[in-house]
């Protein structure tokens, strides 16, 4: 097949192309950064994200058979927003439609409701409505948390833990989340490429953790002994404000903490991935946490790899 993947240059994008190409499959990528080192090289040849221009976008994806749109923003920024990602996402959807794509495999997110007070998951959920109402083939996936090299939530979770004596953890912790390895969401995308069937995944890995219990496995696996203390989310939220200020970043938004509280990261599904996160930690503790992931830095330099 010939196959699209947004954003092959980042995170999920550059494991959902590999795992593609090593299935014979023809790779491009539709990408705001086509010179970004790599570490896909020349295998794959990159086209620039036109948003504001879906007939150009149509006419570069035109013969192909397939998208995977991993394209997305996490907060908003004077850089970018939220609503903005919503909308250029529907020019994309608009663009493969005009170029005649077949099939479509979303990454979307675990809980999404297009009532929702959290621009996040209002938004998310707006973009599966569209394509569940379009005329092409679509294979939603909702992931809750990506673990992986080049993640930023868990990274920057065990880099806090790493350098400071103290973790403030947001109300009772007993809130769940069910983190998915990057390559099992690649996996998913490979299983799901080439059949004309519908339908919406939960894209879960195996283990089902309450906050603490993230917590405490991190530092169980990367051997810490750090004090664990609850405090109010709006307390915890001013100190991860601070180390957004020393790090020029977004650490945590008051949005995810309030989707974190509320278990939108917990689906009551059978998983859909089989690596351990426990067990991934294990075999990466000399790497997790050991730098800082920023997260606008990725966003405004358009050439460093993501590390």
């Amino acid at each position: 097949m010939k196959i699209f993947v947004t954003g092959a240059y980042g995170y999920s994008g550059q494991y959902i192309a590999r795992r593609l190409m090593a299935e014979g499959h023809d790779v491009f990528t539709l990408t705001n950064s086509p010179n970004r080192g790599n570490v896909l090289g020349d295998r794959i040849i990159a086209y620039p994200l036109d948003f504001q221009n879906s007939d150009r976008m149509a006419g570069v994806m035109e013969g192909a058979d397939a998208l995977v749109n991993t394209y997305w923003v996490r907060f908003n920024h004077p850089l970018f927003r939220i609503s903005d990602a919503v909308q250029n996402a529907h020019n994309l959807f608009r663009a493969a439609g005009k170029a005649g794509i077949r099939k479509i495999v979303h990454i979307s997110i675990t809980n999404p409701d297009i009532h929702s007070s959290l621009e996040y998951f209002a938004g998310k959920a707006r973009l599966e409505a569209e394509l569940v109402q379009s005329d092409m083939a679509t294979t939603i996936l909702r992931p809750a948390v990506i673990f992986g090299r080049e993640d930023i939530l868990l990274n920057n979770i065990a880099w806090a833990l790493r350098r400071f004596p103290l973790f403030l953890i947001f109300g009772d912790g007993n809130y769940r989340l069910q983190p998915i390895y990057v390559e099992d969401l690649a996996e998913l995308v490979a299983q799901n490429i080439s059949n004309e069937k519908s339908g919406i995944i939960n894209a879960i890995g195996p283990e089902t953790y309450t906050f603490n219990e993230l917590i405490s496995t991190i530092k169980e696996e990367l051997k810490l002994r750090r004090a664990v203390v609850h405090a109010p989310p709006v307390v915890g939220y001013l100190a991860t404000k601070a180390i957004s200020w020393w790090k020029r970043d977004v650490l945590i938004t008051s949005d995810e903490i309030k989707g974190l509280m509320a278990n939108l990261l917990y689906t009551d599904s059978p998983p859909a991935g089989s690596t351990s996160f426990r067990g991934w930690i294990r075999e990466n503790r000399n790497r997790l946490g050991m730098c800082y992931a920023n997260e606008v830095k990725r966003r405004t330099n358009r050439i460093a790899p993501y590390a």
